[in-house]
């Protein structure tokens, strides 16, 4: 079946507005639903199934697995503690994204270029992503969060809204923030919600939990299965329950000796 006003081979029971653009070169599979002003560039990849809600933009050579729902827009609860007047905003994927299968891209959301967002992970509205950065599998990241470039956050880690992350930060698989240290009790906690702090190289280690509000400074470290209970400074291993200071990382491993450069890939690479 071609579409009378793109000229686009649509796949089976491919669904897709008129209003819509697709790129050249661009494939999208079978039982797509692909809505109104929604704009897809150049020599993209739509797997099966995918929903692309009203107004989402795709940059070019992006990549989107099967069961793949991008642009969704957010629900509350009457009783939600997040409330949000203004309009949520549309989704924006850069270019050369590779987005995985079954995926939710929230409608807000903006994605740099050459971002990963491995299978199953969501990511909530109001969330920029850096060029680079990696999602990775059943990852989430809630509202209101910035992700820096060249980011690795690993299977299953949770970061928490309201929580900033600077370039290069690295979170191992199991991590788990918070935001709110009433513990959803008292209409004080409204006032006071604030997620993690982690700024440029630090890096948090396997299934730690670092508390409301507290910083990782630059290239610190808090290690596997510790409690971040106050800022661990910069350049320090924090480790233990409640963690506490531990030894320097050792200078082979700041982040100053690694040699990496933050020049993005060539979009031929």
């Amino acid at each position: 079946m071609v579409h009378p006003d793109h000229g686009l081979f649509l796949a089976i029971m491919t669904t897709l507005a008129r209003t819509a653009t697709v790129g050249e070169g661009t494939t999208i599979g079978h039982y797509c639903v692909i809505e109104d002003h929604v704009q897809i560039g150049k020599g993209c990849q739509i797997g099966h199934h995918a929903v692309i809600r009203s107004g989402t933009v795709l940059g070019d050579g992006v990549k989107v697995g099967d069961h793949t729902c991008l642009g969704k827009e957010p629900m509350r609860a009457s009783n939600s503690a997040l409330k949000k007047e203004t309009p949520t905003g549309i989704l924006h994927v850069g270019d050369h994204c590779l987005i995985g299968t079954a995926v939710i891209l929230y409608a807000g959301c903006t994605l740099d270029s050459h971002v990963m967002v491995a299978d199953l992970a969501t990511v909530r509205e109001d969330v920029t992503v850096g060029t680079c950065s990696i999602i990775g599998r059943g990852v989430c990241v809630e509202n209101s969060c910035v992700i820096g470039s060249y980011c690795k956050l690993e299977t299953n880690s949770y970061i928490t809204a309201y929580s900033q992350l600077g370039d290069r930060v690295f979170i191992a698989p199991g991590v788990l923030t918070g935001n709110d240290n009433y513990v959803g009790r008292t209409r004080d906690r409204h006032k006071h919600f604030r997620g993690a702090t982690i700024h440029r190289g630090g890096r948090i280690g396997l299934g730690a939990i670092v508390l409301p509000g507290r910083e990782v400074e630059h290239d610190a470290l808090v290690a596997a299965g510790s409690v971040l209970t106050r800022t661990a400074p910069s350049g320090q291993i924090w480790a233990g329950v409640p963690a506490r200071f531990l030894r320097k990382v050792p200078k082979d491993q700041r982040l100053e000796k690694q040699g990496w450069s933050d020049v993005k890939p060539r979009d031929d690479a």
